[in-house]
């Protein structure tokens, strides 16, 4: 057994030996930070912006960066003014967890010197205890402080795998059209489209100013409000700026992506919005308010130039108002708003894609061969299309990598991801969990998408195609429209879903959205359509028709077209091939349809063919051009012009049996 040469049993460690000197042991590979406390350090670790959030004057301005913060807070202030207050709060720029130990010495010093004053008079005795408090605003934070706000502060809020920012919208997981409604004045009731089939729910001026109060008063009572200034459409021509003023970092940062972002040269021109957004979600409206039916009230005012959305947290309604607004605003510049996907070809060749949920328009919009203009909401001016948004708004059930690898890519820093389920460890999120529910959705800049043209504007359209998911199984996997054909299927806006098979029920159930975006148009549906066909006929555009549900039955018996299929067709319309097709007509719609399209099947092209039962297939035809024929009812007395001749050709485009 070894020892270790010292006293003690052997079991002990050797006694280790080291070399007596008088110098200090330090590490001196750096110097030492200079500061004296934990607040000095951690102020050394953020350095000022080379790019302001409010931007330097240039050269040429009068204004310093003092005066004109101020003026760009008193202009906040001014928004945030209620019935009562005319000036606003007092608004204080900066987190209030960041400038309260900095107060709090003044705050003392105030304090002890208001003391020893004995005899005190206000000056005001009607003044409310509100005007003794400041409302930090957080003006156009980038993504990374709203990230950190969001996870200080809002509960439900975490960082995915990806790098997204995952969050909850609260009890609404979808928009509540119901509780939308439009202040009815003496000019909107003879703008909007008002009564039966009309998305548009009426409500006085009276009650919107109750609901504007009670969100404003909400929205000043807090420590601190977010505020947005951006703008809709990239046609510089024809944008609007908006500013958003809301309670949560995860509604600003859904913003930030889905609005147009200001560079730091524009916001310094920015100057008065042109429509407020008051974002007071969290709290209720009044139930006892007239015209209210539940907690949730998401209104417009188009005179005053504002929106109030009280008891949904749903981000949504945000960018679908924006949308109303836009829907109201543009046709009066003769300019057309579209729910539409947009691509366009490396020859300048734009195609605009209509359709509803479960149609494929994000799908085929979205083409690797093709420049991305957007996926969701268009203008169509003299000067061509332009993108309203700045971002993309997708849905998530049951994303995967090889079915969507743009949307999947674009899920990274700076996305926020709504109401989906994750792995609490790995934080890796479950796109087939429908826990919270189905709705799960994906916002991000539309700059994430490698393939989308910056800025978003084409030329004209050449062609137009309208998509429908027909699960009665009889319309054609492609047709060519004439313009008539064209607007009353534009009106229609169908498509089919499957009904519950809970009871062993499998029968298809039509759709009908006028516009293929009836929750969100302002003007009654033939408008819309009649500058559509104005616009088809000026720049020569082609209408078509592509079906991409059922084929050789209806649901149940038959199966769904191909994907592959469906994309040659496209390509087809996108290349001009289709144009120099033969055609045949069929009977009912009136469908003019190709005899051939390469690289998918001829005997496909017309639906009879692929149905090995004649009868039953003539008994669904009839069966949907009734269906067609009943819906259309509420147009049919709708004049367009000066006579009606327009709308007779449209309802001779119509099933005709």
């Amino acid at each position: 057994m070894a020892t270790n040469g010292g006293k003690g049993n052997g079991n002990t460690l050797p006694k280790i030996q080291t070399k007596k000197s008088d110098e200090i042991c330090h590490d001196d590979s750096a110097a030492p930070v200079k500061a004296c406390t934990l607040d000095e350090l951690h102020s050394l670790q953020k350095k000022k912006s080379s790019v302001p959030t409010t931007p330097k004057a240039s050269a040429a301005a009068a204004f310093s960066d003092e005066d004109r913060q101020k003026q760009q807070l008193q202009s906040i202030s001014a928004s945030l003014a209620s019935l009562t207050r005319e000036t606003g709060p007092k608004v204080v720029r900066g987190d209030p967890s960041a400038t309260k130990k900095a107060e709090a010495p003044q705050a003392a010093a105030a304090h002890t010197k208001h003391h020893s004053h004995h005899h005190v008079i206000p000056t005001n005795l009607n003044i409310s205890d509100s005007a003794l408090k400041s409302t930090h605003i957080l003006y156009n934070l980038s993504p990374a402080e709203l990230y950190e706000q969001a996870i200080k502060f809002e509960k439900g809020s975490f960082i995915t795998s990806s790098g997204a920012l995952a969050t909850l919208s609260g009890a609404k997981t979808g928009r509540s059209p119901r509780d939308k409604r439009i202040v009815k004045d003496e000019t909107t009731v003879q703008d909007l489209w008002w009564g039966k089939g009309s998305p548009n729910i009426e409500m006085d001026e009276h009650s919107f100013l109750v609901n504007r109060e009670r969100a404003v008063d909400y929205l000043c009572s807090l420590e601190k409000v977010f505020v947005n200034d951006q703008f809709l459409n990239w046609d510089p021509n024809n944008r609007i700026k908006v500013r958003i003023v809301s309670a949560r970092a995860y509604h600003s940062l859904f913003m930030h992506n889905m609005c147009i972002r200001p560079t730091p040269e524009e916001l310094d021109a920015f100057g008065t919005p042109d429509f407020t957004i008051y974002n007071a979600g969290q709290f209720p409206c009044n139930r006892y308010t007239h015209y209210m039916t539940s907690s949730t009230s998401i209104d417009i005012n188009l005179s005053r130039k504002e929106m109030v959305i009280l008891g949904t947290q749903y981000a949504g309604e945000m960018k679908k108002g924006l949308f109303s607004l836009m829907h109201y605003l543009m046709p009066k510049r003769s300019i057309l708003s579209l729910h539409s996907g947009c691509n366009m070809g490396r020859d300048g060749d734009v195609a605009l894609f209509f359709g509803l949920s479960g149609t494929g328009k994000t799908t085929l919009s979205t083409d690797h061969n093709r420049f991305l203009i957007g996926d969701d909401e268009h203008c169509w001016s003299e000067d061509g299309v332009s993108n309203i948004e700045g971002g993309c708004y997708a849905k998530c059930i049951d994303l995967s990598r090889e079915k969507e690898p743009d949307i999947w890519n674009a899920i990274k820093f700076g996305t926020v991801l709504e109401n989906v389920v994750f792995e609490e460890h790995t934080r890796e999120v479950d796109y087939s969990d429908k826990s919270v529910t189905e709705n799960t959705r994906a916002a991000y800049p539309i700059e994430y998408i490698p393939n989308a043209m910056i800025p978003c504007v084409g030329p004209h359209p050449k062609n137009v195609i309208l998509l429908a998911c027909d699960a009665f199984g009889v319309l054609p996997p492609v047709s060519r429209l004439t313009m008539s054909q064209t607007m009353y299927h534009f009106i229609s806006g169908y498509t089919a879903l499957v009904a519950g098979t809970e009871d062993g029920i499998k029968e298809p159930t039509a759709t009908f959205s006028a516009c293929f975006g009836a929750a969100f148009i302002m003007l009654h549906p033939t408008k819309y359509a009649a500058m559509l066909a104005e616009k088809m006929k000026k720049h020569g555009a082609t209408g078509w028709l592509v079906n991409t549900g059922w084929s050789g039955g209806s649901y149940g018996s038959g199966s769904r077209i191909k994907l592959a299929y469906t994309r040659k067709m496209i390509n087809s319309i996108h290349s001009g091939a289709l144009l120099k097709a033969n055609y045949t007509k069929t009977d009912v719609f009136g469908f003019e349809i190709p005899t051939q399209v390469e690289g998918v099947p001829s005997e496909i092209l017309d639906p009879v063919n692929t149905w090995s039962d004649k009868k039953a297939y003539k008994e669904a035809l009839l069966k949907l051009g009734g269906l067609f024929k009943k819906n259309f009812e509420g147009f049919v007395n709708y004049k367009i012009g000066s006579d009606n001749k327009l709308t007779q050709e449209i309802l001779a485009a119509g099933p005709n049996f």
